[in-house]
């Protein structure tokens, strides 16, 4: 399983790392948050533990500087290249639209989260999901297959999601994971970020049925689900 940083906690990485630990390194990789003061010996420590990535959240709150953006990107891409990481981003489509050199230039690969930040309303010709697309095609990137709630108002089963989905397989299947996003928090903008929101309602089943429809075939599944994660995570 891959353990992900919550936002909410920001650099301090501590719950992240106590999992990894319990879980042991052969069960668990994980993807931290680091600040630009932490030093070459902590990242290697976060290594050994088994972290191989690291998230940043752009254009979430009144961080939309593209300029500042951009050097966030080089600067963590140039600290984390010596280990083999990757940068997993969770933003707009819009925003990669705005930072696709920036983002192409990163000398580590990068993910997208939740199908690049799409908005199924926004139609598949929409610039976001195509910069996405091309991003997918170069090879550096990878997005994942996650979140259609998060995409869509179109529940229980998010159909129009799915021609999302498939045309990101589509493009490039080498390099797409599959995602839970357990446990499945709301990640509505509020007047206090703070705020403590129940978690959607959302079931484990219903989230992986999703890729039955989005990847037919077996084989497509398997490298979603088993070799794509294991070759970026170092499984």
């Amino acid at each position: 399983m891959i353990v992900v940083q919550p936002s909410i906690y920001g650099t301090n990485n501590a719950g992240m790392l106590d999992t990894l630990d319990l879980l042991g390194a052969d069960k668990a990789r994980g993807v931290a948050v680091i600040g630009g003061e932490i030093s070459d010996a902590r990242l290697d420590d976060m290594h050994r533990r088994g972290v191989r990535g690291v998230r940043i959240n752009l254009g979430m709150e009144e961080d939309t500087d593209l300029k500042l953006s951009a050097q966030r990107l080089r600067d963590v891409g140039d600290r984390i290249q010596r280990l083999g990481w990757h940068v997993q981003v969770f933003c707009t489509a819009d925003m990669i639209v705005a930072l696709a050199e920036a983002l192409a230039a990163l000398p580590v690969p990068v993910v997208f989260d939740h199908l690049g930040g799409v908005r199924a309303d926004r139609g598949l010709d929409h610039p976001g999901f195509r910069t996405v697309l091309s991003l997918l095609k170069s090879g550096n990137a990878y997005v994942k297959a996650s979140g259609a709630y998060l995409c869509s108002d179109a529940g229980p089963d998010f159909a129009d999601v799915a021609p999302f989905a498939q045309a990101v397989i589509a493009a490039n299947p080498d390099r797409v994971l599959w995602g839970s996003n357990w446990p499945h928090p709301d990640g509505s903008r509020g007047p206090d970020p703070f705020a403590v929101r129940p978690f959607l309602p959302h079931g484990h089943a219903e989230t992986l049925n999703q890729l039955g429809v989005w990847a037919p075939h077996a084989e497509t599944r398997r490298k979603i689900l088993v070799d794509n994660p294991a070759r970026l995570y170092g499984f």
